[in-house]
């Protein structure tokens, strides 16, 4: 094909197949286009070849992705190539695009001409209001869960009126559900699951408006395919015709949004229903070195699930990946120090640098060692450990108990979770605060003994009750108990996310006893006579210094921590994946659902290529959980790299390293005096050990119960889970 002048100059230098899938001719394809590969530049080549070659018009083409940032990278880049004016392109999102279509069709969509849309927060404002109107307790029902249920049923296309209730709990959200859209419709207003179900529905029931559009848009191209729900799937099935080409891109292997309804089946659907012949994969990476793609390729190709490729690149194999195994956590996280600070003196700046975990509560440890060692950081899409709501909440309380002057502790938590105490009722407790010079807690007190008020009183005796249970314990204890008594595991545990927000709370335990044990350190090294007894001002005082340190500014270079979710799009010349242990990476929850371990095994492909040049995997044999150490397998993810591209640090034992971690022989003996119990007449298994059963397979030695004659073991395995077994019929064999 001749190419003109313009041409020439966008398509230069695309590869063989990325050519070939920006000029294929009037037909429907299915791209797989691997991380790394170019994908957005070839759908935006793609639209740019159309208009110029005459095979459409600007006006003709309908192309959706996923945020607006990509829409109006788009947008710009194709006015770059071509001498047109994009302003009336029909590019965006989903639901920027269904905004614009029930803007134009507002009467047949039911909606007011000017109908607002709500946020995530005014959506939940709105939903309070609907419960309240309801005399629904948000004791027994939270307006967030009630939003979740609202949204999730939008999300596949289902009305209240169609839902099919099947307890009384969802009886009960199904009557919040018609009436929030009796609201919404009062109102007019709709919220963002309801822009593009009532847009799809508009398709559906007006059949001369589905024809309009199915006649302009002759090409429709969509990015990030793998992402689409089932919703947005239907949603496309209405726009197109017999007539119209689809061009879908996508990666099955990035698909890790299965939990916001993605559905990566759809890619199947597609190739069905489209009858689509044309699977054009684009597998060479212009990102990684070789070894790293190796071993990305070696962990997906373990999915069933999946439409199948292989990357490679033309840039050389690169280092082999290193892969450390420490003893704990923070021997972890030194390691890690380490290696950063000989990176960045080899000229690696720090914002070329990424930490990636599988969960938020993983960053505490992290954190604190880059504060404590002057290393700038940032923490991308996400909040400091010590900023986070939960924390702040958990600490709040703490802040309380240890300091009834406290008022600004007392304004966060008199009503959360929500106990029913009202504004009326804060503002008669200021009011007493203010008239007596007294805090927020006497003024409450006050107005106990005066009004009889039930729920303050309550209020008051939880706090009491609380300091009567933590007095004289350590404060990681204190904690746990905060955080069950308080309410706050339970409220949490409603939501539909809200286990993150638990697990950061156990790591919140987990970050006093490390607290409480280095302090130990420095006074048994410093002070040996100094009685060891801290106080919770101590730790309060440590937690606010540290939310206190400023995070490093956007555009400061900065080291980058963020959860493997957050880095799918992004890529670094160094990253760290951590704490790659069975329960953490591959989740523990992902192995009761379906297809949950392999999209684990998907988060971690995504992960591995972020990686551009060097590439470090790193796990604990004991890490701290609920403050308590906890021993885990290595990920099973690892055995799925083939040892050639692997090169495995030894693990440092008598070392002292940069977060202050420091194994003392009185340390390690205290370790080992567990395992001595742990010996039969043949072998000695000690904690952390692999071993090897009959029937359950392998498996890591967590811990013992009993003397000699009547000793129990306890055994992590990895098909298993945890189990009790007999130590005299155990018959294990030491892997």
């Amino acid at each position: 094909m001749n190419l003109t002048t313009i041409s020439k100059a966008i398509y230069a230098d695309l590869n063989e197949k990325q050519t070939e899938a920006v000029m294929l001719q009037s037909q429907s394809a299915l791209v797989l286009a691997g991380a790394g590969s170019g994908k957005t530049r070839v759908l935006t080549s793609r639209i740019s070849w159309l208009i110029e070659n005459q095979l459409a018009s600007p006006g003709a083409i309908l192309a959706v992705t996923f945020t607006n940032k990509a829409a109006k990278e788009m947008l710009t880049r194709i006015s770059t190539q071509l001498p047109i004016n994009t302003r009336g392109m029909w590019v965006g999102t989903f639901h920027g695009l269904c905004n614009r279509f029930l803007r134009k069709h507002h009467a047949d969509a039911n909606l007011p001409e000017i109908f607002q849309i709500l946020d995530s927060a005014d959506q939940k404002s709105a939903v309070k209001r609907v419960m309240k109107a309801m005399n629904i307790d948000e004791d027994l029902i939270s307006s967030k869960e009630a939003m979740y249920f609202i949204n999730n049923n939008k999300e596949e296309g289902i009305r209240s009126k169609q839902f099919k209730a099947y307890d009384d709990m969802s009886k009960k959200l199904n009557s919040i559900y018609g009436a929030y859209d009796d609201q919404c419709q009062k109102e007019g207003v709709v919220d963002f699951a309801e822009l593009m179900l009532r847009c799809l529905e508009l398709f559906q029931k007006n059949s001369t408006i589905r024809h309009h559009y199915q006649e302009i848009f002759k090409h429709i191209l969509v990015d990030e395919f793998q992402d689409t729900s089932r919703l947005q799937y239907q949603w496309l099935k209405m726009l197109t015709s017999p007539e119209s080409f689809i061009f879908a891109v996508g990666d099955d292997d990035q698909s890790i949004y299965g939990f916001r309804g993605a559905r990566p089946g759809n890619m199947k659907d597609l190739q069905k229903d489209f009858n689509i012949k044309n699977v054009i994969k684009l597998e060479q990476n212009y990102r990684s070195k070789n070894n790293i793609l190796n071993a990305a390729n070696s962990i997906i190709e373990n999915n069933n699930d999946r439409l199948g490729k292989n990357l490679w690149t033309a840039s050389g194999d690169g280092d082999l990946i290193k892969q450390y195994t420490a003893l704990d956590d923070r021997l972890e996280t030194a390691y890690i120090l380490d290696e950063i600070k000989m990176r960045h003196r080899a000229g690696v700046e720090y914002k070329q640098i990424a930490i990636l975990y599988r969960n938020n509560a993983q960053s505490r440890v992290i954190e604190m060692a880059m504060v404590s060692n002057n290393i700038p950081y940032r923490v991308y899409g996400g909040l400091r450990f010590f900023e986070r709501a939960e924390i702040k909440n958990s600490l709040a309380y703490l802040r309380l108990v240890n300091n009834k002057k406290d008022d600004n502790a007392f304004m966060r938590i008199i009503n959360f979770p929500t106990r029913g105490i009202g504004a009326r009722a804060v503002e008669q407790i200021q009011d007493h605060a203010k008239k007596n010079g007294c805090s927020l807690w006497e003024g409450a007190r006050i107005l106990i003994s005066e009004s009889k008020n039930l729920k303050v009183s309550a209020f008051i005796q939880l706090i009491q009750n609380i300091e009567d249970q933590v007095h004289g314990i350590n404060i990681d204890e204190s904690i746990d108990i905060i955080n069950s008594q308080s309410g706050l595991k339970d409220h949490y545990l409603k939501d539909k996310d809200g286990s993150s927000r638990v697990e950061n709370l156990n790591e919140l335990v987990s970050a006093a006893k490390s607290f409480l044990n280095e302090v130990k350190d420095e006074i048994y090294e410093e002070e040996s006579n100094k009685n060891q007894s801290l106080s919770l001002a101590e730790f309060l005082d440590f937690t606010s210094l540290e939310s206190g340190e400023l995070q490093a500014a956007a555009s400061e270079d900065a080291l980058q921590l963020m959860t493997i979710h957050s880095s799918k799009g992004l890529e670094f010349d160094t990253v760290f994946i951590t704490g790659l242990e069975d329960g953490l990476c591959p989740h523990e929850r992902s192995l009761n659902e379906n297809n949950g371990l392999e999209e684990e095994r998907r988060l971690m492909y995504v992960a591995i290529t972020r990686a551009k040049n060097k590439l470090f995997l790193t796990l604990s044999q004991s890490r701290m959980t609920y403050g308590q150490p906890t021993y885990n397998l290595p990920s099973r993810f690892l055995d799925e790299i083939p040892e050639a591209l692997i090169k495995k640090i030894n693990v440092p034992i008598n070392k002292t390293n940069s977060v202050g971690a420091t194994y003392h022989s009185a340390q390690l003996n205290s370790l080992n005096s567990k395992n001595k119990q742990a010996s039969n007449n043949q072998y000695e298994i000690k904690i952390g050990a692999l071993v090897k059963h009959n029937k359950f397979g392998s498996g890591m030695v967590t811990g013992y119960e009993g003397n000699e004659n009547d000793l129990r073991i306890q055994i992590k395995f990895k098909n298993h889970g945890m189990k009790w077994l007999a130590m005299e019929y155990a018959k294990l064999s030491k892997v």
